[in-house]
């Protein structure tokens, strides 16, 4: 195994994600303006100093899914994995549907690329995280931001980017316990009759749409699922309790977020308020609401004031 060259430290800020949006079944996702943020240097040994969200799971060392990440493909690629000290402050609930465990493994590639002196480009930073995580949906919107549509071919992950309007935001509906993504996907059918196939591809090509146009009445009439919400609704209670808020004329379509159990409800942000309020009635007062922007830039890394791509 060769040296590693020497490179300097990297900052990364990476955004949570929500996959799904209603019928993308690991097609489509959505990044979200909560994040992980990490400053990390070469060191003697690993160290975390984590704060924010879940800061005692994100401050261990042992079981790391970054420092994982960033190990295993430095060794794949030839490269001594230097220890490093990372500072880390976590803005993305872990387990709760937003994309914590793709963030985790972006960020890992990320540093992997730095302090490897990979050389790779933000669409190689993705396929790496697509291939790790098994799915290209997170990773894709997680890497490039934005609306993101992504699939994968005989040869490779592919991804296209679609920049949201900038008057929509989400409400996040976060219960207070996590569920465990094998949990939700193990209530799933293993077969679906043919007029649901059908009934979720309209409603994919018209959600698609409606992002591209910035057309609230797609989006509206995109947000339907009948792959897989159904089914999870009895692990995730929240979805029963705000799928109905999907006919109130303030909100732009409601969803489980990824294989949940957390809730997203699209709306305009002048009306973002509004909405809190009524998921507030509806979920009750053990559940957290946040109001979060929809990120634009995807991953963000750079070598202090030097953008790595």
């Amino acid at each position: 195994m060769s040296a590693t060259a020497s490179a300097g430290p990297l900052r990364l800020r990476v955004p949570a994600t929500s996959a799904n949006l209603g019928p993308g079944f690991d097609t489509l996702a959505l990044a979200l303006a909560m994040y992980l943020e990490i400053e990390a240097e070469t060191a003697e040994r690993d160290g975390i100093e984590a704060t924010g969200r879940n800061a005692d799971l994100c401050g261990e060392v042992d079981g790391n899914l970054i420092l994982a990440t960033y190990r295993t493909l430095m060794e794949r690629e030839g490269r001594t994995p230097l220890p490093l000290q990372m500072r880390m402050k976590n803005g993305i609930p872990l387990g709760m549907g937003c994309g914590s465990s793709a963030a985790a493994r972006v960020a890992g590639v990320a540093l992997a690329a730095h302090f490897g002196t990979m050389g790779w480009s933000r669409t190689r930073i993705f396929e790496e995280a697509a291939r790790l995580e098994g799915h290209p949906d997170n990773a894709a919107s997680c890497v490039l931001g934005g609306f993101t549509v992504s699939g994968e071919t005989a040869e490779k992950f592919v991804a296209s980017r679609i920049a949201p309007s900038e008057e929509w935001c989400a409400v996040m509906a976060i219960p207070p316990e996590p569920l465990a993504t094998s949990a939700s996907r193990g209530v799933l059918p293993l077969e679906y009759t043919r007029a649901d196939a059908v009934r979720n591809l309209q409603c994919v090509a018209l959600l698609t749409a409606g992002f591209a146009q910035g057309d609230e009445a797609l989006v509206r009439a995109g947000m339907r699922d009948w792959l897989h919400q159904p089914y999870r609704a009895r692990v995730c209670p929240l979805l029963p309790l705000l799928l109905p808020l999907a006919e109130h004329p303030l909100v732009m379509g409601v969803a489980l977020s990824g294989a949940g159990p957390s809730v997203l409800l699209m709306c305009q942000k002048k009306f973002a308020d509004e909405v809190c309020g009524m998921v507030r009635q509806r979920a009750g007062e053990s559940t957290e609401i946040a109001i979060t922007g929809l990120d634009s830039d995807g991953c963000e890394a750079s070598s202090y004031e030097i953008p790595l791509w």
